[in-house]
């Protein structure tokens, strides 16, 4: 086994067979930590942004950040419902893409493939952003390096993924359910102690006062006011990211899939919610307050001290607050998973990117390559190209959350939106053919509910849109756009190929009048006789060998030779006054086709196999100039004639050592 080899094995592991793929399935307890870690993950970075901010406005912001929280856990509920009805009436796995495609139309559904696949870029750089954030309150000397930091983490994420599906998943349930334990023990404990025990606690930050010089803080009212609450709440409402990949992922559960799917999402909705709900009912007992240094916010201590500087993560203060006096290292275990949980987040979004990749690969907007399943049957295509376009953002930003965070959200909104709607026409479609009336009743429940979805989706989509789209909102909008144009570019040139490339006719099949066979004779050899030997067995209708004279004493050299082998094939010499090779053969060739329309012209190439990627720099490369320009020539076909060098019997016993049972597959 060759030492590139091993390192594949040791990184992405065995090869799996296409009959092993119902081994890949995940049952439930598995299934919630592989799709729902971006989700729950949220409830680490969403209070973080409500409360910065509202800090624009000052102290007299933070006042709302309950209903503000109140307001996004509601819609999570709707939207978790509405998604359970998707799972159920589209179990294939196409999600909100296949909703819209089949209820509204291709456009609609091209519009909700271009915005999530942004969204899962989204994703996964801010979740890894906001995970080394939260390594920095335990790991200061991360500080500064913050872009390239995240870039590494995504990479590891993207070499656990390409393991597969159930065995990242595997690997990352463990954190995901210490992390949903450590912060509901944490919420429940600080409660216990506040509402039971009648202690008060109070975050590092709760008697510091925020000024802003934002115009917010000077009239908090009317309109300012309405203004800076919908940026909070569309700040919040990232919380619901990646509710729609379950969505997308059904058929990566074991059976019923449908009923395991709903489960799934049922219980992500209640975790997240119950999390997300805790977390901001303790920071407001405890006073937690946030900085947006950026909007021109700043901290004054009791003492008159100004800060400047953005203060530890809600997460972080409530740890502090909660265990530093009782327990101190249920604060180090919380920000331990919190910051795993938030580079976990992102698996999310490599299962769901690699997964709707696949699905509009197959249907020709998107590269076949995305379509097929790698070593261990994950789409390893799909896998890889979100790991570096994610890799590319954290690096443009810096891996700063506070940046990233105005890009998010509007992609997932925009298919929320778009796939209640295409819910709502399915189930009027539905009921126009239903007769039955308990099935008529389930289908109405179902729409009803699907129509409050839309209503609030579409809200929080005009919010997100009101608020965001000049802090860095319309980045992902042109993203979107520009990736929704080169998906229907791609399918223009599928369908034209497809086309082309029809069959039309019996004259598809009709046979060429002749075949001429023209041998390229660079020197005689051991390779150019192989390739005279296989031109005559093809048996053309005339057969020529063709040399180029760059040199008038290599020339006649070669004359003699072919001479003195006696071989029974005329060998014609074009003149090259240029000293060119290839210029004059083409054009020969060339002349043949015109002067013979209805025929073909076969062009056989000697051309030497070696064992190292060197060797091939040094032999060859007229060979593989003539070939390329000769693939366009119509009427022409261009015959390689391979002679093995004894470098390439080497390679051969490594190919053969690395995968055995592939190689003689070959060789059959």
């Amino acid at each position: 086994m060759s030492f590139s080899h091993a390192v594949k094995r040791m990184l992405v592991g065995r090869k799996l067979a296409s009959t092993q793929l119902g081994e890949t399935l995940l049952p439930k307890r598995i299934a919630l930590p592989v799709f729902a870690s971006d989700a729950l993950s949220s409830v680490a970075y969403a209070p973080d942004e409500i409360l910065l901010t509202l800090s624009l406005a000052g102290m007299a912001g933070f006042a709302f950040s309950w209903w503000i929280g109140l307001l996004v856990a509601v819609v999570m509920a709707v939207v978790v419902l509405s998604y359970r009805q998707t799972v159920h009436a589209y179990p294939s796995g196409g999600g909100d893409y296949e909703v819209a495609t089949v209820n509204i139309g291709p456009t609609a559904g091209l519009v909700v493939a271009s915005a999530l696949l942004v969204d899962y870029v989204l994703t996964v750089a801010v979740s890894v952003s906001s995970g080394v954030q939260n390594a920095e309150a335990m790991l200061p000397f991360l500080a500064g390096h913050e872009g390239p930091v995240a870039a590494l983490v995504i990479l590891l994420l993207m070499a656990m993924n390409l393991r597969g599906v159930r065995e990242s998943g595997t690997a990352f349930a463990v954190p995901t359910y210490l992390f949903m334990v450590a912060i509901i023990g944490m919420t429940l404990w600080g409660l216990f102690r506040i509402l039971v025990l009648g202690h008060e606690l109070r975050a590092e930050t709760a008697d510091w006062v925020v000024h802003s010089s934002a115009p917010y803080a000077q009239n908090f009212t009317g309109l300012l006011m309405v203004a800076l609450l919908a940026r909070a709440f569309s700040s919040g409402c990232a919380a619901l990211t990646g509710v729609e990949a379950i969505s997308n992922g059904v058929p990566a559960f074991r059976k019923p899939k449908s009923r395991n799917a709903a489960t799934t999402l049922g219980l992500l909705g209640l975790i997240a919610i119950t999390m997300l709900g805790g977390i901001i009912t303790l920071a407001n007992l405890t006073r937690v307050h946030m900085l947006d240094v950026r909007g021109g916010a700043w901290f004054v201590k009791p003492d008159g001290t100004e800060v400047h500087h953005e203060a530890t993560t809600v997460v972080g203060q409530l740890a502090r607050v909660v265990f530093q006096d009782s327990f101190l290292p249920g604060f180090y275990l919380v920000v331990l998973l919190t910051m795993l949980i938030l580079f976990l987040a992102a698996n999310t979004a490599f299962n769901g990117f690699p997964t709707l990749g696949s699905i509009l690969a197959r249907d020709g907007y998107l590269p076949r390559q995305l379509h097929t399943r790698g070593d261990r049957l994950a789409y390893s295509n799909g896998i890889i190209s979100l790991a570096f376009a994610a890799v590319a953002l954290v690096l443009i930003f810096n891996a700063s959350v506070t940046a990233l965070i105005q890009l998010y959200v509007v992609g997932v909104f925009v298919s929320f939106t778009v796939s209640q709607f295409g819910m709502l026409r399915h189930w009027t479609r539905a009921l126009r053919t239903e007769t039955s009336a308990p099935a008529r009743q389930r289908m109405q429940r179902s729409r009803l509910i699907n129509a409050v979805g839309l209503t609030l989706t579409g809200i929080v989509l005009l919010v997100v849109l009101a608020s965001k789209l000049l802090h860095g909102a319309y980045l992902a909008i042109i993203a979107m756009v520009v990736t929704f144009l080169v998906m229907k570019a791609i399918h223009r040139h599928y369908a034209r190929v497809a086309k082309e490339v029809a069959l039309s006719g019996p004259s598809d099949r009709a046979l060429p009048s002749r075949v001429r066979a023209v041998l390229f004779v660079g020197q005689v050899n051991k390779p150019t006789m192989r390739a005279l030997a296989f031109a005559k067995a093809t048996r053309p209708s005339s057969l020529e060998a063709v040399t180029v004279a760059v040199d008038d004493e290599q020339t006649r050299a070669l004359l003699e030779v072919w001479d003195d082998n006696q071989v029974d094939v005329p060998l014609k010499v074009i003149a090259s006054p240029y000293r060119e090779v290839t210029g004059p053969f083409i054009e020969h060739v060339r002349r043949i086709r015109t002067d013979n329309p209805r025929d073909v012209v076969s062009v056989y190439i000697p051309e030497y196999v070696v064992g190292h990627w060197w060797e091939q720099l040094l032999h060859n490369q007229t060979a593989l100039v003539i070939r390329t320009r000769l693939h366009f020539m119509p009427g022409v076909m261009t015959i390689s004639v391979p002679y093995q060098l004894r470098s390439s019997q080497e390679a051969e016993q490594r190919y053969e050592a690395d995968d055995p049972s592939a190689w003689r597959m070959v060789g059959q």
